[in-house]
């Protein structure tokens, strides 16, 4: 595995090593040691899958709220999504900040999510599955989030959402 520190301070990109043979490819995508020896979270609570059926699909921009805020890994099983975080630490050198990663099931590619940030994406392909793991139970009292396209933030998402749900769209503007 391969681990890229992003921009957001405590968010990496983690790439698999795939060993290839004439079988294909096989990889590991799931070693605590290498989250732990970096400082990060391995904590694994849930599971989580999300199916899209439409190109231009928004879900987020969601995070939890203490006590039970969620460090997520998030990976594109099927089609390809741009996964988008955003730093809501007001300690961090990075508030209010974003960074944006494609995923894809090409790719491979997955994305460490540290508390403290809300997390969302928007799907690039139709029947898109995104998975991920997150550091604590979902708690439906502590869910909360802000908006796609609050001008605080300034997230250049690739086109505007086509399907969306009412709470997402109604999330609060943080300014």
């Amino acid at each position: 595995m391969k681990f890229t520190e992003s921009r957001i301070p405590g968010a990496w990109i983690i790439d698999v090593t795939a060993i290839h043979d004439d079988r294909g490819f096989f990889a590991m995508t799931w070693l605590p040691g290498e989250f732990t020896k970096r400082g990060l979270d391995p904590s694994l609570a849930q599971c989580n899958l999300a199916w899209n059926h439409k190109r231009g699909t928004l879900r987020g921009m969601h995070f939890q709220n203490a006590p039970h805020e969620q460090v997520k890994i998030i990976r594109c099983t099927r089609g390809a999504l741009l996964d988008v975080i955003v730093d809501l630490r007001p300690d961090s050198k990075a508030y209010r900040q974003w960074e944006a990663v494609e995923l894809s099931a090409d790719n491979r590619r997955m994305f460490y999510v540290p508390k403290g940030l809300a997390h969302g994406y928007i799907t690039l392909t139709d029947g898109t599955e995104a998975y991920y793991h997150a550091s604590t139970p979902w708690q439906p009292q502590a869910e909360s989030g802000v908006r796609w396209n609050d001008p605080t933030f300034g997230i250049t998402w690739p086109f505007e959402p086509l399907v969306i749900s009412e709470n997402d769209a109604a999330w609060p503007l943080v300014s």
